[in-house]
């Protein structure tokens, strides 16, 4: 059991997506127009909460035994990863539990760089939600909405954390009064960032994530965008 999928997982968005949580007889069928891969290559130091590093160890070559074989050990999250409800609510949903169609999702990029780049506790807020909307039309049932900030340019550098003299971390995330608007106003089933965390890296009581996960929706973080 695991509390999230990681990179190797993933989410999947496309235009065209079926609404998780329909009844099966109303999903449509996808249709993909591109794809876009949304991952960061893996390295031994990329920025983490927990200071953790990737190992990669050689098990079996093709010359000696024939077939290329190596042993992986890294934290869950860990580089491009998923989020399941259990991360942080007991006795939520693991990764293994969520229906493989809830993974499928139309996708919504909130795009908050202009801010982000002066402020690097920048938030998500409602009425970016609101401005999106405006420009696109109401948030489809069933979407997954994606934090752009413009933050992975900082990688592959602690900068992409961006800790004070303290050590707390500073990057932008999705604020708790816009993850509040979603779960009263919209259908939704998870919330991506192109930083380490859902919740600002300011926040270490991870309200965004909390209230969220316990709604039984789940997270992407780390997204390449």
């Amino acid at each position: 059991r695991s509390a999230l999928g990681a990179g190797l997982a993933g989410i999947a968005v496309a235009a065209g997506a079926a609404a998780p949580g329909l009844a099966r007889a109303d999903r449509r069928t996808v249709r993909f127009r591109e794809i876009v891969d949304l991952t960061h290559t893996a390295f031994p130091t990329f920025p983490n909460f927990f200071g953790l590093t990737m190992t990669v160890t050689p098990i079996l070559t093709v010359e000696e035994d024939g077939v290329f074989v190596n042993r992986l050990e890294l934290p869950e999250h860990f580089g491009t990863h998923w989020d399941s409800p259990a991360h942080f609510v007991a006795g939520a949903p693991t990764a293994e539990q969520i229906p493989a169609e809830r993974l499928i999702a139309p996708l919504a990029v909130i795009d908050i760089s202009e801010r982000a780049a002066k402020d690097p506790d920048a938030v998500v807020l409602p009425d970016d939600i609101r401005r999106w909307e405006r420009r696109h039309g109401r948030l489809r049932r069933g979407s997954f909405l994606a934090m752009y900030s413009g933050w992975e340019a900082r990688l592959p550098t602690d900068a992409f954390l961006n800790p004070d003299a303290s050590g707390t971390y500073h990057f932008p995330g999705w604020g708790l009064e816009a993850a509040q608007f979603l779960l009263a106003e919209r259908d939704f089933v998870g919330l991506g960032v192109d930083t380490h965390g859902i919740d600002p890296g300011h926040d270490a009581t991870f309200p965004v994530h909390i209230e969220t996960f316990s709604a039984g929706k789940h997270g992407l973080e780390n997204i390449a965008q």
